[in-house]
């Protein structure tokens, strides 16, 4: 006797597969043309996304220097507790070769990669491994006039300071901001003195954070609440936590460090949780799952601490033949389908080394 036939409405297939990670997702490419166009619509990315971001998914990335190349890498962790965030793989990215490139922002599961002292800058989605590299600058400035010296300036060199990278959601784009510096001379003395001008400037007397509105492309400001000490008696860094801008709070002095984290909605600062003398512990380095802390200690090593148990424990992660082992930073980001008009991962570009500690590779 045949068995009965049940076909489940599209709309509900479609619902489940949303909730899956993006490597199956990808794999499920194959399956029919339609699944490999309903994954590229935007309400099916945005509800992959969103299920990423309720179940808090997500994905760390420990940016290290290769001790005999002096090379950035990524190690990508495992975001088990049980697996004591072991190296997954690593990561390497031949297009910065013999550059110093820093990650400005994680956005929709995208990372912005940009070396400040270049012109080199490229948008990369780890997940589907899309990889854009950004067009040159195109800056053009007519010469400027000089009230001091009553002339006018022609522009003699351009350098990229800093960098951030977010989404615009009245144009459902996404914008890379470059910090420039601008350096002006005069061409008609023989040993030209430099005149420096900043696209971005802002002076005060008191600490503040600088707020950029991707919509209407303005800045506007943040002021860091009174509840922080003075500089440089502590340190403030700001983080992501939750999906909101965090600020992390903690003395300058180095022996039984405390943290307190503020967060901020609409202005408004609100304290979540303080952690209380960690002793060797130098400065944080991000937050993962569950509002897990990452830290960095005098030995260089990483910590994570359990914000449920209140568990300082070290990492299995070697990072004694690294170079600048000080700088080692990290970067949490949420699987997304978001796609970038880029072109799939090549070895020109991304290199993938997976470790004999993995149990799966990606």
């Amino acid at each position: 006797m045949q068995r009965p036939r049940f076909e489940l409405p599209e709309a509900l297939v479609m619902e489940i597969l949303s909730k899956l990670p993006v490597k199956s997702l990808t794999r499920f490419n194959c399956v029919c043309k339609y699944w490999c166009s309903s994954f590229q619509t935007p309400h099916f990315i945005s509800n992959n996304y969103h299920n990423n971001l309720e179940n808090d998914n997500l994905n760390l990335l420990l940016s290290r220097r290769d001790g005999n190349t002096f090379q950035l890498y990524f190690s990508q962790l495992s975001n088990e507790k049980d697996q004591n965030h072991i190296v997954k793989q690593n990561i390497h990215l031949p297009f910065f070769k013999n550059d110093v490139p820093s990650v400005y922002g994680a956005c929709h599961g995208l990372l912005c990669l940009l070396d400040p002292s270049k012109d080199k800058a490229a948008i990369w989605n780890p997940s589907t491994r899309e990889f854009k590299i950004l067009p040159p600058f195109s800056i053009q400035r007519p010469p400027y006039f000089s009230p001091f010296e009553e002339t006018y300036l022609t522009l003699d060199d351009v350098y990229f300071d800093h960098a951030a990278f977010g989404f615009d959601s009245k144009t459902d784009d996404y914008k890379v901001i470059r910090f420039v510096l601008l350096t002006f001379v005069n061409s008609e003395e023989e040993y030209p003195h430099p005149h420096f001008m900043y696209q971005v400037e802002l002076y005060s007397l008191r600490r503040l954070i600088l707020s950029f509105d991707m919509g209407n492309e303005k800045f506007s400001i943040l002021p860091i609440p009174e509840f922080v000490g003075s500089f440089p008696e502590y340190y403030v860094d700001l983080l992501v936590f939750n999906g909101s801008l965090g600020a992390i709070v903690y003395p300058s002095e180095r022996i039984d460090t405390s943290f307190d984290l503020w967060v901020t909605s609409e202005g408004l600062w609100t304290k979540q949780f303080n952690i209380k003398s960690i002793s060797g512990v130098v400065r944080p380095l991000g937050f993962g799952k569950n509002g897990d802390l990452f830290l960095r200690d005098t030995n260089d090593e990483v910590l994570r601490f359990d914000a449920s148990t209140q568990e300082l424990k070290e990492l299995e992660i070697n990072t004694y033949l690294d170079h600048l082992r000080f700088s080692i930073s990290l970067h949490a980001y949420l699987e997304s389908l978001v796609r970038i008009n880029g072109i799939q991962e090549i070895e020109k570009y991304v290199i993938r080394q997976p470790t004999k500690n993995a149990s799966n590779e990606y």
